[in-house]
């Protein structure tokens, strides 16, 4: 049986290379392995780098092992330098897509609060206004369906896991995230009315992660040609559980 990459390149130059990374593989070793001996998992990074036959990739930033979506690498020092600088000055746009548990009353809302990584063994971020680093995140609500709906998220900066911190802070957590919120999974009869099926053998529409990486936008200075855009289709776990969102609610707003 062949084996199906758990990745699709979207655009390849000289300099970088952007993936539409599939959930369940990590973009590149753990942060908390601090040796880099961590063989433990499947790699995205040496994964792409066998593909393209190179001896290494450069990563520029990464998104969570359950997170789906855009990853750009960079195949050089220089384009590693400048797309670092860029992340650091914040300069890359991004937007995720999120389905999130309960109904936000609000249009748009930004989310500030202060992060930090906790440090302990579930390597959870926490809130912490004395010792956490500015973040934020700005939601826009695209619409929902029972008891979920579906955000737009945009971090105008990079903690680790923030999106997934700061939407729990405002009483919204990510579908199917155990670590802050619950991991039961999504199914059709969760906001359906009048569902007819058989709740006892139900196939759940999400088991994983909630959170898709939909746009990064590279500037100019950062890769030596216009800026550009960089977008992944939905995996087909989330665009059809949308989908189904969109049959039972016309307050879905389509994108």
């Amino acid at each position: 049986m062949k084996n199906i990459q758990p990745f699709t390149i979207i655009h390849e130059d000289e300099d970088i290379i952007a993936i539409n990374k599939a959930p369940g593989i990590s973009v590149c070793g753990d942060r908390w392995d601090k040796t880099g001996r961590d063989t433990s998992r499947e790699r995205l990074d040496k994964l792409i780098a066998e593909t393209l036959s190179v001896e290494k990739l450069f990563t520029v930033h990464r998104i969570d092992r359950e997170t789906s979506g855009v990853v750009v690498f960079a195949k050089n020092e220089e384009t590693h330098r400048r797309l670092s600088l860029a992340f650091e000055g914040r300069e890359i746009g991004k937007k995720y897509i999120a389905v999130v548990r309960g109904r936000p009353p609000w249009r748009e809302t930004d989310c500030d609060l202060p992060l930090v990584p906790d440090g302990n063994k579930r390597h959870e971020t926490i809130i912490d206004k004395y010792r956490g680093k500015k973040s934020l995140t700005r939601f826009i609500l695209l619409g929902n369906a029972g008891n979920y709906s579906i955000l737009e998220a945009a971090p105008k900066t990079g903690r680790t896991h923030q999106i997934r911190v700061h939407a729990a802070a405002l009483g919204y957590p990510v579908a199917c995230d155990g670590l802050y919120g619950k991991d039961t999974p999504v199914f059709l009869s969760d906001f359906k009315k009048n569902y007819k099926g058989d709740r006892l053998e139900e196939k759940p529409l999400l088991e994983r992660l909630g959170l898709h990486s939909l746009e990064i936008v590279l500037p100019a200075q950062a890769v030596s040609c216009p800026s550009f855009a960089l977008s992944a289709p939905l995996p087909k776990d989330m665009a059809v559980l949308i989908k189904q969102m969109e049959k039972v609610s016309f307050s879905v707003i389509s994108f």
